[in-house]
């Protein structure tokens, strides 16, 4: 084993040969022998042997594999330097192997080392960036848990701040050559970072692009499949896969597959959904997806069978008016609870539908069914306008901090729900039925207004007087379809806003 003077002789040996250093062999040897001593000579050659490397070609595989035990050794300062020193070896055929090596080194749990592994990654990320993908897809496809894990972070943090000139459309078609090989087998939180990271890339920004994305998930949706109602696995990846889906759809990218499949097979199976996530109002969820899909169907095989699918589901939460006695009072013990969010969502589906086939419910042979379905909407819609008159007094005069307590969140969003309910009613008691109004699902964000003002995207068309609405939450809007690391939000969109202002 050299001694710390054999080893800086033989490296002033090195630097002063300059043009013919590849004739010092030996002395490149003696160097790659320092991994043997203790810890001063380790450090020194985790030092010299990268600073030489391409002189000696033939000896390629021993100093790549002497540095590589010195990125192991024990001794926290040597592992540091070795793993700082590695994007010198990052030439020719070698790069794909250093990524390799480097995306192994992810799992170390000294901060420190891993902040070095990162930044050694993206260097030869620049350097050459398809012999890097090499590398991190290898040890993500084969590699150990812990490595796959912290591989497909660093593809969905770092990607993103890599300059074009390296993200070349030849390399994102590569990651996602090499992603749909992944995606063959993926956990429910590994499913979304790779939708993150597609999602992300230029080439995928496109029409077409964002359809190939959405193929994706309905191939990982199996829609093909039947649909088990009460398999919480497979709910969980329905729910998990068309929240990926729902931010892709546009007037030119449809959602009309998706529409179809929860129509067909998930509503009628609404009551019987299980799920794995505890807290969370698996029925609000779904029709929740529907909500936001339904605006974006294209032509529709099955649209008649949908609305009517929609029709008897919205049905189920629209009582009829209880019965009266003799004497003018109900003759049951209690009016009908209304479940005012789970018929915004389908009220508000049914309707984006509908405007596709406007005489769904003046056909002959539904006369009888849009007569009952009045009478539902009629009993709902005073029902609604307590709630409203309840909710608007409850928050008259509170702006600000008032306005952020738990309480008044709740009531700020119940008032959106009614009043969007409200406006979706009017359309549909025109004759014949109208579908012309839009409205902002209520767990959408909005404009921030103070009560009094008149919100500027709320629609008026259905005729209705101008609305006093408070200023809604800014964040929590839409976080129940962004589970954080695999968890599924339970914020405003789970409230049960119905029970706290009964008898008040």
């Amino acid at each position: 084993m050299p001694t710390v003077e054999e080893l800086y002789r033989n490296y002033g040996i090195l630097a002063d040969a300059t043009e013919q250093v590849g004739q010092h062999k030996d002395a490149y040897q003696v160097i790659l022998d320092g991994v043997k001593g203790g810890t001063k000579e380790k450090r020194l050659a985790a030092q010299f042997i990268p600073k030489f490397f391409k002189h000696f070609p033939e000896l390629a595989d021993s100093a790549i594999n002497a540095q590589l035990d010195l990125c192991e050794d024990e001794d926290v300062s040597i592992r540091r330097q070795a793993i700082k020193e590695l994007p010198q070896f990052a030439t020719g055929e070698n790069l794909p192997r250093v990524a390799d090596i480097l995306t192994q080194l992810l799992q170390t749990d000294d901060s420190a080392e891993f902040n070095l592994v990162n930044n050694a990654l993206l260097s030869i990320f620049k350097m050459d960036a398809k012999g890097t993908l090499g590398g991190l897809f290898s040890q993500i496809l084969q590699g150990e848990d812990i490595v796959r894990e912290r591989a497909i972070k660093f593809l969905s943090t770092k990607l993103k701040t890599l300059p074009d000139e390296v993200l070349t459309k030849e390399v994102e078609e590569l990651i996602l050559t090499e992603s749909k090989k992944v995606l063959e087998d993926v956990t429910g939180e590994e499913f979304v970072l790779f939708m993150k990271i597609l999602s992300g890339l230029k080439s995928l920004q496109t029409v077409s692009g964002r359809q190939q994305l959405v193929e994706l998930v309905a191939e990982q949706a199996d829609l093909e499949q039947t649909f088990s109602p009460s398999d919480p696995d497979c709910v969980d990846r329905l729910l998990q896969c068309t929240r990926q889906a729902v931010p892709l759809f546009s007037k030119n990218v449809h959602s009309t597959r998706f529409v179809t499949y929860f129509c067909e097979q998930v509503l009628p199976n609404l009551s019987t959904l299980t799920t794995p996530v505890e807290g969370l109002d698996i029925q609000l969820e779904v029709l929740k997806l529907l909500a936001e899909m339904s605006s974006f169907c294209g032509d529709m095989e099955k649209l008649e069978t949908n609305l009517r699918k929609l029709f008897d589901k919205l049905l189920e939460y629209m009582p009829l008016p209880p019965e009266e006695a003799e004497n003018g009072e109900n003759a049951g013990n209690e009016e009908p609870k209304l479940q005012f969010s789970y018929v915004e969502c389908l009220l508000y589906s049914f309707h984006q539908l509908g405007r596709k086939l406007p005489d769904f419910l003046t056909a002959k042979l539904n006369a009888e069914k849009l007569k009952d379905f009045k009478i539902r909407l009629q009993y709902f819609a005073r029902g609604l306008q307590v709630y409203i008159r309840q909710l608007r007094l409850a928050l008259q005069g509170k702006t600000g901090e008032a306005l952020k307590t738990e309480e008044n969140k709740i009531k700020v969003v119940a008032l959106k729900i009614t009043n969007n309910i409200n406006v979706l009613i009017k359309d549909l008691f025109h004759i014949p039925p109208s579908y012309k109004s839009t409205v902002t699902l209520s767990w959408k964000p909005v404009q921030k207004v103070e009560i009094g003002q008149k919100r500027a995207s709320e629609d008026t068309s259905s005729g209705s007087p101008p609305k006093k609405s408070p200023g809604g939450p800014k964040r929590d809007a839409r976080q129940i379809y962004n589970p954080p690391s695999g968890k599924y939000s339970s914020n405003l969109g789970n409230f049960n806003y119905e029970r706290s202002l009964q008898g008040k």
